[in-house]
């Protein structure tokens, strides 16, 4: 029977088995000791907790977090550094992971640090498993103390912008660089008659409202141009209101960056103001027209209507009375106020040259067409256009102008290319149209067109009471344009003033005070100061609405009628006798009048 031969391990060598374990055992040390490493290295707290709530892990963010050691923090009990209220907090989180196995993120909670002082931290919970069972749990802690800090500064600060945002009575509306709106305030749903979930998030140009819009091009000229624009006075034109007149300013809301991040539009009602001024003082102005007189106001009232419409307008009336000065109050009154007013005589041009005035022409059109040309109509797109003197524009003009007025389309001398725009036409005369439409000189569909609203002007002998205020506004204008310290006219001059019956009306008492102020060295403007045909006017021409009696005396009872009828103003009640004012002042002490 052979014999096996036997071998001995050489008494130092190791087991194959033994020395594939410590191989093992090794890398899972190096695995362990890159792991602890790897934890240590995070900017975030890390710490693992056992069943019962006890720290039994962590990394150097953390001690560094509770400001502790390692021995002080090992086998510490949660409830060692939170609050009783905040410690039955963390246990309902902690125990809301373990029943349902979910991860939470974003918890947030107080810990009270070695120091004492407490500081916010955010938390992401999740289970600590071995072998598929739950041993512990894993956290992962960030000092939000002074994103908190932050963050609540911020929402005190919004509050304390709310509270200020919805106690103003303006209404205040903010878009985006897109014109969509982003916040709006209380007031707004007053002034606006919209509510305030049916702007926020839309575009505000789309925003279903009872008014006429007129802020809605001011905004947009904001938002395009980036420019502020203030006080602007405009009618709303509500529906339901439509008195309603408010001022609007809007500023362009520039970012850190020099971007524009959108604008913001405040809007002020004024109707109530306005109404107690007038209701205490009357209306002696409208944009820069001037009278008191009840035709005036008659006047004032239809602009206020008018401004915000987009139908066309005639003003007619002898010429001086004002009409340009009308047309500009109509624009500058209405929510084309920030786009152009372009003004066209039409009776200083002939048929070719108004054609190209008006409409434009291409190079090459007619003789000395060297160039391309833009028309009037194209310069006032977006804005109001006047034609003055229509009267005097000839038959093809007037079929050119029919077709712009219903079209909103016109071609230039030369090209056959339509253009469209977005004008208001005004329009102004001193002639009669209808009778021009009678003998066939005046389109009558035209006229019509026209003749949506007219506008009449009373000449100034029809409204000779505002003189006194025509006067007083010359005066300051030429105080400042000759710098002279000219305090006014005399009564003399007031009273050649109010018995005068201005052929030319307004513009001729301004070039009368313009000459009286060139001559004047003194305080006061004289007689010997006016133009020869004021000073030398005897009265000889009676004024068709103040026809002087034939009679030269006047019985008390006569004087003391025209004083009551003219609240004991001296020069109207002369004016209603037709005597000069001395003349009141004497009859009154020949009386013994007194005011009651």
């Amino acid at each position: 029977m052979p014999v096996r031969k036997m071998t001995m391990l050489e008494p130092n060598a190791p087991h194959p088995e033994f020395e594939e374990r410590e191989k093992i055992e090794a890398a899972l040390r190096e695995a362990q000791s890159q792991y602890h490493q790897l934890i240590d290295e995070l900017p975030a707290a890390y710490s693992e907790v056992d069943l019962k709530g006890k720290l039994i892990s962590l990394n150097q963010a953390t001690l560094d977090l509770c400001l502790r050691t390692k021995d002080e923090l090992i086998n510490l009990p949660y409830k060692a550094y939170l609050d009783p209220e905040t410690a039955d907090k963390v246990f309902r989180a902690y125990n809301t992971v373990y029943k349902t196995g979910i991860p939470m993120q974003g918890f947030v909670h107080q810990l009270i640090r070695k120091d004492g002082n407490p500081i916010t931290i955010e938390c992401a919970i999740s289970l600590k498993k071995e072998n598929g069972k739950v041993v512990g749990f894993r956290g992962i802690w960030n000092d939000i103390t002074a994103r908190k800090k932050t963050e609540e500064d911020l929402a005190n600060h919004r509050s304390r912008l709310e509270a200020i945002f919805g106690s103003v009575q303006e209404g205040i509306i903010a878009v985006n660089a897109d014109g969509q709106a982003t916040d709006a305030n209380r007031a707004v749903e007053s002034i606006c008659g919209v509510a305030i979930e049916n702007i926020i998030g839309k575009p505000y140009g789309d925003t279903q409202t009872l008014c006429g819009r007129s802020c809605h091009r001011i905004l947009q000229e904001t938002l395009s141009k980036e420019t502020e624009i203030k006080e602007c006075q405009i009618g709303c034109n509500r529906y339901d209101r439509p008195q309603q007149v408010v001022v609007v300013n809007s500023s362009p809301l520039i970012g850190a960056n020099g971007n524009s991040m959108g604008a913001v539009l405040v809007i002020r009602d004024i109707t109530e103001l306005l109404g107690l001024e007038k209701e205490l003082r009357g209306r002696y102005k409208f944009q820069n027209l001037i009278g008191k007189s009840k035709k005036m106001q008659e006047t004032y009232d239809l602009l206020e209507n008018l401004a915000n419409l987009e139908t066309t307008v005639l003003i007619t009336g002898k010429s001086g009375t004002g009409k340009e000065l009308v047309a500009k109050a109509l624009h500058y009154a209405g929510g084309r106020t920030h786009q152009p007013f372009v003004k066209v005589n039409c009776s200083a041009l002939t048929e070719s040259l108004l054609e190209s005035e008006l409409f434009g022409h291409v190079k090459g059109a007619f003789t000395g067409a060297i160039k391309d040309r833009q028309g009037r109509f194209q310069m006032a797109d977006g804005g109001t256009i006047l034609l003055d003197e229509i009267g005097d524009i000839s038959p093809l003009i007037q079929l050119k102008l029919l077709r712009v007025l219903q079209e909103k389309e016109f071609e230039r001398v030369g090209e056959s290319t339509t253009l469209k725009v977005d004008v208001r036409v005004i329009t102004a005369t001193n002639k009669d149209l209808r009778a021009k439409v009678k003998n066939g000189e005046f389109r009558e569909d035209l006229y019509y067109r026209l003749k949506v609203m007219e506008i009449a002007l009373p000449c100034l002998r029809d409204r000779i009471e505002d003189v006194p205020l025509l006067v007083d506004h010359f005066c300051r204008l030429f105080r400042e344009r000759f710098n002279k310290r000219i305090d006014g006219v005399t009564s003399d001059v007031m009273s050649r003033f109010m018995n005068y019956g201005w052929p030319g009306n307004v513009r001729e008492l301004e070039h009368v005070l313009e000459h009286a102020f060139v001559l004047c060295g003194e305080r006061t403007v004289r007689l010997e100061h006016l133009p020869a045909e004021i000073r030398d006017y005897t009265g000889a021409e009676s004024m068709p609405t103040h026809p002087k009696p034939a009679q030269k005396t006047h019985t008390a009872q006569a004087v003391l009628n025209a004083l009551e009828k003219a609240r004991w103003n001296k020069t109207k009640a002369a004016l209603l006798l037709g005597v000069e004012r001395r003349t009141i002042h004497r009859k009154i002490k020949q009386f013994h009048l007194l005011e009651k």
